[in-house]
């Protein structure tokens, strides 16, 4: 998981030094007034989402598989303890029938 969260501001930090050399030189549009800086990471985010999106396609995967394997390793873990407190629960119970 981290890794992709590392390759994926790489890829960031990647466009947004091309999309600051591209206004800087003059290729792409400036922003209005001071908003140069906001205008440069706003075009930076939408570059690199589809190009995330694509190159980074088996990370992800990867990701997501690790994640649920967490998740049904917590469900599992949980519903052991449910049965544990059941089964102590009960014994006390099935004693106090029986007297």
């Amino acid at each position: 998981m981290l890794r992709y969260t590392l390759m994926r501001l790489g890829i960031f930090a990647g466009c947004l030094m091309v999309v600051w050399g591209l206004v800087y030189s003059g290729l792409a549009p400036r922003g209005l007034g001071a908003s140069n800086g906001l205008w440069i990471i706003m075009l930076a985010l939408l570059l690199s989402a589809p190009i995330s999106f694509v190159v980074l396609r088996k990370q992800r995967d990867r990701a997501s598989e690790q994640i649920v394997q967490r998740v049904d390793r917590m469900k599992a873990n949980l519903e052991a303890n449910r049965s544990q407190e059941d089964v102590a629960d009960d014994a006390p119970r099935a004693q106090g029938q029986t007297s």
